[in-house]
């Protein structure tokens, strides 16, 4: 039975009207010729907002963090041409880190394509690599369908971006209009409850551990099972530690939490995941930041628990003992209730938290606190102490991704916004419009450097339009921090290409957009600046801090290294 009965509108009508049934509140867009059906529509209705961003990357980024930060779907809309291939960045973004996101994608009319019209490419063929799926839709009756399926896909099993891809004669073509309630794909049912038999050999496992590991990724994020996370290491008393993507899941304040582990992981998670005998992975895919080389990591053995919606994870790159595909809060809540009535006598794990607590007693985070330069790590624990932990953080790819990953302590998930698989620089501002978009009055910073907020600088045009007062945290080194770093260590301090020797007045450039602008160069003036910024809540303020130039992240595990082959600040 269908909601809408029927009535004969325009393909660009449909549009809207799917976006209105889906609960839409944002679009995130840009005009041009292929799409401007639908932004007829789009301007005769009050239902669905547009918000007009400066380029099309900045559209999907800020589609993205809106869906970060929220538990709805960011959409885009933008025009063919350059208009998609100028979104393709934001859309991998999206698809590496698992957002659901639909985009709509303009497109030549049906009869021109496939012969260089303007404006054409074959968006299709562009996206399929970065798509959960992507479609072309040639008649405006199967248009209402496409776009019913494309939230659908998105939003269940493992999520991700969807591209609509639609030629400009059908939003101009008609039919009769019927939105389905539901969906139904032959080919794609994805599980959600988890293997019981496998969930009790889990279960006998954790229960026989003594140097027990729980270890989290984004997925925990995504499927919204922090609560049976948090209830589950509690219960059991483990150790827990979280990949980038999961920080928050589980609080960072918590002493059962290790930080985070991977490359620039601290010692103790990463030593704890080394030497650990039994292993619980939840929402997490083992990649290449994480565990290093494979080969090591298998050095020690340990028997390992992997639960995670997309069976194409598991065993992908560390075979798993006990596989579990599933909904992770479906598969949480089981594991909760077997242990809670398990007969089975618990080992002590006493002298496996004495071994943590030796390796937590290095300090593996520490920096010079009394230089007369301001060090970046002292901003972000500032940040941290100046918002008390509850801002959404948004950041950009580099030395400072790590920084606020490493000192700012996320107590809750979907606060912590930014691109891990990809690594997107430019990511960080529009993003943080998307996020204070879909969190009004909330606390909203992005931290940033100053090579990656060049890369959409022109979406603080966005900000004055929509009034966003984001505060924009930029640790200034003059140079491409994480690059020069690999550099130094790696490349004989040859400094090729990393420096940045022409860098803009950025209190004058955000003064130019219509923001406040500050500049930061004395350790003595980062809290009053930091204090300042944040009481000014209606207010977009660029904070320009002048760093370290030669701070480095640590600890850091070299690339092709494993996890425990770590260079830390003391080893200096």
């Amino acid at each position: 039975m269908d909601r809408i009965k029927a009535s004969t509108l325009t393909g660009a009508e449909i549009v809207i009207r799917c976006l209105q049934e889906e609960g839409v509140e944002f679009v995130f867009g840009y005009p041009g010729g292929a799409v401007l059906h639908i932004y007829d529509e789009l301007f005769k209705q009050d239902k669905v907002k547009h918000v007009l961003v400066r380029h099309e990357q900045g559209a999907v980024h800020a589609a993205d963090g809106y869906s970060r930060s929220s538990h709805k779907v960011g959409v885009a809309l933008v025009t063919s041409g350059p208009g998609v291939t100028n979104a393709v960045t934001g859309i991998a973004t999206a698809y590496m880190d698992s957002i659901p996101m639909v985009v709509i994608t303009g497109q030549v009319p049906t009869h021109a394509i496939g012969l260089d019209a303007f404006q054409e490419c074959d968006t299709v063929g562009i996206t399929r690599p970065v798509v959960k799926h992507n479609m072309l839709v040639k008649d405006v009756n199967d248009l209402a369908g496409a776009m019913k399926k494309a939230f659908h896909i998105a939003t269940t099993g493992r999520p991700g971006p969807v591209v609509v891809d639609i030629p400009k004669d059908v939003t101009a073509a008609t039919c009769e209009f019927h939105y389905p309630e539901t969906v139904s794909l032959r080919s794609y049912n994805p599980v959600r409850k988890g293997h019981a038999g496998q969930i009790k050999k889990a279960v006998q496992l954790l229960l026989e551990a003594e140097r027990p590991m729980v270890y989290t990724g984004g997925g925990v994020v995504l499927s919204n099972s922090s609560s049976q996370l948090i209830d589950l290491v509690r219960s059991l008393g483990f150790p827990c530690t979280s990949t980038l993507m999961g920080l928050g899941a589980y609080p960072g304040t918590d002493k059962q939490f290790l930080g985070m582990l991977g490359m620039h992981g601290t010692y103790e998670a990463n030593m704890a995941m080394q030497h650990c005998d039994v292993l619980l992975a939840i929402g997490a895919r083992f990649d290449d930041r994480v565990i290093g080389d494979p080969a090591h990591f298998a050095q020690n053995p340990r028997k390992i628990i992997h639960i995670d919606i997309d069976p194409s994870s598991i065993s992908k790159r560390v075979k798993v003992d006990v596989p579990i595909v599933g909904n992770i809060p479906d598969v949480l809540e089981e594991l909760l209730k077997l242990i809670s009535s398990a007969k089975t006598e618990r080992k002590s794990i006493d002298a496996w938290w004495k071994q943590i607590g030796e390796w937590r007693a290095k300090d593996c985070l520490r920096y010079d606190r009394k230089s007369a330069i301001i060090k970046p790590q002292f901003v972000l624990e500032k940040l941290y102490e100046v918002t008390k932990g509850e801002a959404f953080v948004t950041s950009d790819v580099g030395q400072h991704q790590m920084w606020a990953a490493q000192f700012y302590k996320f107590n809750e998930p979907r606060r912590w916004i930014n691109s891990g698989g990809l690594g997107t620089m430019g990511f960080g501002l529009p993003a943080a419009m998307g996020v204070q978009l879909a969190n009004r009055g909330a606390t909203v910073a992005c931290v940033t450097g100053e090579s990656s907020i060049q890369m959409c600088l022109q979406e603080l045009s966005t900000c004055k339009q929509y009034r966003l007062p984001i505060k924009i945290v930029n640790l200034n080194n003059r140079y491409m921090g994480m690059v020069r770093q690999w550099q130094e260590f790696f490349h004989g301090n040859r400094y090729s290409e990393s420096y940045m020797d022409a860098l803009p007045d950025f209190v004058k450039l955000a003064e130019g957009y219509g923001h406040r602008g500050v500049l930061i160069d004395k350790p003595a003036d980062v809290e009053p600046a930091l204090k300042e910024a944040f009481s000014r809540k209606s207010e977009l303020v660029f904070l320009d801090f002048i760093t370290d130039q030669k701070e480095n992240v640590y600890p850091m595990v070299p690339g092709g290294k494993g996890i425990t082959e770590m260079i830390l600040y003391e080893d200096l």
